[in-house]
């Protein structure tokens, strides 16, 4: 690729040498997403990741009814403990569930096991999507939790150590299910679909939390608490079979899609390598949990202070990727280090997570919440601009136009940088003290 010189304008071949890799030269026709096979995955994914985080968050309300109370510590209750509230509608408690006598630090074990396993299975996930599908990963990575939360009462009846064995096979099915979702959408999402397809797919995740904690606690009060992975359990199952019956992993190979959605997804997908596009967010991934644990190290082990951690890591978190965006605009026609420095400069943006990312939880606890809901409506700001800028001055998609938006995005995150490096504060302030934030970090 070479900019135009001179601002002269070039001929229409010179020009078309000029392009961005990255970008299609033609937008086509989009095809109906009423009843489109792209958007029944994106449904069936939806209500995957529902029973997925169902399967994950369950024992955390059924371990409350699988241990025994503790009567002595109730005999000992003084006037400052609050009693039980009623039921309001005065049904009694079922309490036919068997019980365990399973101190504090055994139940820490229980619940944390999961994570265990989990993590192991994180990066592989990727790996193993690219070799044996997508479809057949998500949809065992989800089977083989369902069938693991169906041997619980039985694991926990044989003891602890099996029931922490079998949570850790349950984090270890469920970790390369975003991985292997990802590897899926690399071949189903056309590029200018992809937010709405993936935020349908990843939204019953956060819904399945929703429903299913308030639900668990309903099985357990009124039926028993063995029922909560039962149920669970045997949504997973028949997922599993819908999910095989109507799921390919690529549009060529699905039995029912129409030729013509087949075709506007093969070709929007042609020019851009999905697997390659969803590199550097994966990066971006990694990064975010790595820099949190190094950071937390700095803090602890390092006695480094909490508003030199947080600068550090903002200003590695926003002028690495800057620089890396305007080299970007000056590689020519490398298209494996186009690749190379866009996922570099997004994966280093990662490092803003143990940035300013939770910064508000330093200066403010008790008003994080609201803090984070201001600070996240101005960063949707540029989501909704930025397409739209970039367009604007990207008419003939060349070089030299590309390289002005990467220099406009490079100068915000640069500003963004050196303002926070100036004003930004590891302290609690004053205007946030209050009963129950009386430190300083």
């Amino acid at each position: 690729m070479r900019a135009p010189a001179g601002g002269e304008a070039e001929p229409e071949d010179e020009a078309g040498a000029d392009r961005t890799p990255l970008l299609g030269e033609s937008q086509r026709a989009t095809v109906p997403a009423c009843c489109s096979a792209r958007y029944n995955l994106a449904l069936l994914a939806f209500f995957g990741f529902f029973v997925l985080y169902a399967l994950r968050v369950n024992l955390s309300v059924a371990l409350v009814d699988m241990v025994e109370t503790n009567t002595s510590l109730a005999k000992n209750t003084t006037s400052k403990v609050c009693p039980e509230h009623p039921s309001a509608l005065n049904i009694p408690r079922n309490t036919t569930g068997k019980k365990y006598s399973w101190d504090a630090d055994t139940q820490g074990w229980i619940l944390g096991s999961f994570f265990y396993g989990y993590i192991i299975t994180q990066i592989p996930g990727g790996y193993l999507a690219s070799k044996v599908g997508g479809k057949l990963l998500l949809g065992f990575g989800i089977l083989i939790p369902a069938v693991f939360t169906l041997f619980t009462p039985l694991a926990a009846d044989l003891g602890v150590g099996y029931l922490i064995a079998v949570r850790v096979l349950e984090g270890l099915g469920e970790g390369v299910t975003f991985p292997a979702m990802h590897a899926m959408w690399s071949s189903w999402a056309p590029p200018l679909e992809r937010s709405k397809l993936l935020s349908i797919s990843y939204a019953g995740a956060q819904l399945g939390t929703v429903v299913s904690l308030p639900l668990s606690g309903i099985i357990c009060y009124y039926v028993n608490w063995i029922y909560v992975f039962y149920i669970f359990g045997a949504l997973g199952v028949l997922w599993f079979l819908f999910w095989i019956w109507l799921v390919s992993d690529t549009p060529e190979t699905h039995r029912r899609i129409s030729p013509t959605e087949r075709e506007y997804i093969l070709s929007s997908l042609k020019d851009q390598n999905g697997l390659l596009s969803a590199l550097p967010y994966f990066g971006c991934w990694v990064f975010i949990i790595v820099t949190g644990q190094i950071a937390d190290c700095l803090r602890e082990k390092l006695n480094f202070s909490t508003v030199c951690v947080r600068k550090t890591f903002t200003l590695i978190g926003m002028i690495g990727p800057a620089v890396f965006l305007v080299a970007a605009g000056f590689i020519g026609c490398d298209y494996t280090l186009a690749v190379a420095f866009l996922t570099i400069s997004t994966s280093l943006g990662g490092c803003c997570t143990s940035g300013f990312g939770i910064n508000h939880l330093d200066i403010a606890p008790s008003y994080a919440g609201i803090l984070l809901g201001i600070t996240n409506s101005f960063a949707t700001i540029p989501g909704m601009v930025g397409p739209v800028i970039a367009k604007s001055l990207t008419h003939h998609n060349t070089v030299g136009e590309w390289q002005t938006v990467f220099y406009i995005a490079a100068s915000i995150n640069l500003f963004g940088a050196i303002f926070f490096a100036l004003f930004g504060s590891g302290e609690v302030q004053d205007w946030a003290l209050n009963g129950r934030h009386l430190h300083r970090n």
